[in-house]
């Protein structure tokens, strides 16, 4: 176990063993982030094909490569990608290759993480390991699969850092939360993160995470009618109230993609003024950090080659070599991202992710012109 956490110091540090990248290091909080960050989703975690291979040797590429953002969740492939990134980070501690102090490492809590190898009987699981032990009761899961009661994201975070082995997480995020809109109501669900929020301010406190935040799929970019909208200042107000001027609320996790725009382009969420904005002007207004998921949206992206004029404009010089290339250099160019995570378990492909960092990100106009391009 280690008991260090990322620090501007060392974030910096780590950015500086790569100062020929173009691009590919952004500030917030005072730490230095990647502009990709390593992820490790895997739909579909029941398929067996999903433990034929592990993150390990992908994972330590991507860090000797420049990469310093870490995200992962309890329930992802049922606890297993967490554990491979603990075995990874610990090979590569012990043998010198990195401090835990340059990298930044984010987990999620709020999915019923079941374990590996899968339960024979999943309900027998739930109600061992939550139900009799008083972390909730039956009618606090939602569809057999998400609770977000404090006990449950209690246990679900120790569990978490006992896989990562480490002794805090940079970022805490409670996983999709929207999940429990409809079956709370909306000033229920506003309760519900209130309680939250005060345990995550506590575990703050205790030195079991830095800072937390939301990470939801499309909650943030439906449109205010929707059921399973989420209001962000709403949420952030929430946190204000619980931890005052000083609170931790600091992160925001969402899709962003080349056909998956909203958040950059559709204006969904009213603030107090009245007026409308994009998720991303609002947590630019909040000072809250955005980091994004579904860079590649599971290579369902590449159904059909991009047009030419889409290489052209984010990548003028001609330097890039591939479609995946241009959609990781599109999230990497948008103002307002912090970071933005892709996922793989092969090496070769991580470091042609990379190859971005060999060139500039796309300018502003240029940038926006591609939104008048049908992709």
């Amino acid at each position: 176990m280690y008991e260090l956490y990322a620090t501007p110091e060392a974030t910096h540090r780590f950015a500086k063993r790569f100062s020929h990248y173009k691009d590919f290091y952004a500030r917030f909080d005072g730490l230095i982030f990647s502009k990709l960050g390593f992820g490790t989703f895997k739909k579909e975690p029941y398929k067996e094909e999903n433990y034929l291979f592990d993150y390990k040797e992908a994972l330590k590429t991507a860090i000797r490569g420049g990469i310093n953002l870490i995200d992962t969740a309890i329930n992802y492939r049922y606890q297993q990608s967490e554990r491979e990134i603990g075995e990874a980070l610990e090979e590569l501690i012990r043998e010198g290759e990195i401090k835990r102090d340059e990298l930044i490492i984010c987990s999620k809590g709020g999915f019923i993480p079941l374990d590996f190898p899968f339960p024979q009987n999943p309900y027998m699981w739930i109600d061992e390991h939550i139900v009799q032990k008083g972390l909730a009761r039956p009618d606090d899961i939602e569809l057999d699969q998400h609770c977000m009661t404090p006990a449950f994201l209690y246990d679900s975070l120790h569990r978490s850092l006992e896989n990562l082995r480490v002794e805090t997480l940079d970022v805490y995020f409670l996983h999709n939360p929207e999940t429990q809109l409809q079956r709370l109501g909306r000033r229920h669900f506003l309760h519900r993160l209130e309680d939250i929020f005060r345990l995550f301010e506590a575990m703050v406190e205790e030195g079991k995470i830095r800072a937390y935040g939301i990470a939801v799929w499309n909650a943030l970019t439906y449109e205010e009618h929707n059921e399973e909208h989420i209001n962000l200042e709403e949420v952030f107000d929430v946190a204000r109230e619980v931890g005052g001027s000083n609170h931790h609320f600091k992160y925001v996790q969402l899709p962003f993609n080349i056909a998956k725009t909203h958040a950059y382009s559709v204006p969904t969420q009213k603030m107090s003024d009245a007026k409308e904005y994009t998720v991303l002007q609002v947590a630019h207004k909040l000072g809250l950090g955005v980091l994004s998921s579904a860079s590649l949206l599971q290579m369902h992206l590449f159904k059909r080659p991009f047009k030419p004029e889409v290489g052209y404009l984010l990548d003028s010089k001609m330097e890039l070599e591939s479609d995946v290339q241009l959609a990781l250099q599109f999230v990497r160019s948008t103002r307002g991202v912090v970071s933005s995570l892709f996922s793989s378990s092969n090496p070769e492909h991580v470091l042609t992710n990379l190859g971005i960092a060999k060139t500039n990100a796309a300018t502003l106009a240029k940038y926006n012109l591609l939104y008048q391009v049908e992709r």
